[in-house]
């Protein structure tokens, strides 16, 4: 299980392997991803809160990227924040995910993007539950639901 230790050590000395890389060019992914799929997932964007059609959903299934495929989050693991966004407290697997130290909007921040192809998912914050205390705050374009 990760803890806020774990996000910051990764943030600041590099983070886990992934199994697989996906390189695209702009043209390539502009493509592929809808406008606001691309401006969230390769420019960085968000959605306004409560505005994502994924906020309320809660069918058992897994999270992937929308860019790639990658599986990022289990149903299981998908938790009502009220922040907004879809929360989640852990990745499906600790490689899952790349952490970057953000200190945009006058704020020090983690991003979240998917260690595969680097698509900005959102950010994780240490205000989750117990045990290990992490809500990844993630922007439902940025996801797509395979359920069970």
């Amino acid at each position: 299980m990760l803890t806020w230790k774990n996000i910051m050590d990764f943030a600041v000395n590099g983070n886990p392997k992934p199994d697989r890389k996906v390189e695209k060019s702009n043209m390539e992914w502009k493509e592929l991803l809808t406008p606001e799929q691309y401006r969230i997932t390769r420019k960085k964007g968000t959605e306004a809160p409560g505005t994502g059609a994924l906020c309320s959903v809660y069918d058992a299934g897994q999270y992937n990227c929308v860019c790639c495929n990658n599986p990022l989050f289990d149903s299981t693991i998908k938790y009502e924040s009220k922040s907004g966004w879809p929360a989640f407290t852990q990745p499906i697997k600790e490689n899952a995910i790349k952490y970057e130290k953000d200190s945009g909007f006058g704020m020090v921040r983690v991003e979240v993007m998917c260690n595969v192809c680097d698509g900005h998912l959102g950010h994780v914050f240490p205000d989750g539950p117990e045990p290990g205390g992490l809500r990844y705050c993630v922007n439902s374009e940025s996801i797509k639901l395979e359920k069970e």
